[in-house]
């Protein structure tokens, strides 16, 4: 009789062992296979290279630059990229104490466009729309949305970029001009 119990108690261990085996195997399994069949995490947005080609602007940023008397007048500018991530990239311009002007921008590559878009607002009144982006020679130009035939053909140009150091060009030119020329050239140093 004690002999019986034995093989029943092992009949019962292995049972039981087999079964438990059984069950990991179809867990793992089931979740080889949902692992195998969940969709992917689309990619973050706002990763591409593209993306990061207005990087070199992003900074805290001393500014000096020439007034029509011939003296030196500074400002700053401060470009982050928060609050909006990888997205969009907003500039705070402040002109004192080298002249009144404050303002704002937003900027962001737009993919389906392929180029960047960004919009300008200051405490003038002054409202512009630019677009374009990296050119070939290095600099990074956005020119403004002419609103009618008698809008201004205006533009920002970004050379001379390195590490610590940028020069920003604002130029415009009359319907029959072919050259651009320069209405304010300002020097940004990093702070």
């Amino acid at each position: 009789m004690k002999r019986l119990k034995l093989n029943a108690s092992l009949f019962s261990f292995i049972c039981l062992s087999g079964a438990a085996l059984a069950q990991t195997a179809n867990e793992t399994n089931t979740s080889s296979e949902t692992q195998a069949n969940a969709p992917s995490q689309p990619p973050a947005p706002c990763q591409s290279a593209e993306y990061r080609q207005m990087d070199f602007w992003v900074g805290e940023w001393d500014l000096t630059w020439q007034a029509a008397d011939g003296t030196t007048r500074s400002g700053q500018n401060v470009i982050r990229r928060s609050p909006f991530g990888d997205c969009v990239i907003t500039e705070n311009f402040d002109g004192a104490p080298g002249n009144k002007l404050k303002g704002m921008s937003v900027s962001t590559y737009s993919k389906p466009h392929g180029q960047w878009r960004q919009t300008w607002v200051d405490n003038q009144g002054g409202y512009f729309s630019l677009h374009g982006g990296l050119q070939d020679e290095g600099t990074f130009i956005l020119e403004m949305d002419r609103l009618n035939d008698k809008g201004p053909y205006s533009r920002m140009v970004f050379e001379d970029v390195k590490p610590d150091s940028l020069t920003w060009r604002w130029q415009g030119k009359g319907e029959a001009e072919a050259e651009w020329a320069d209405r304010w050239v300002v020097n940004y140093r990093r702070r």
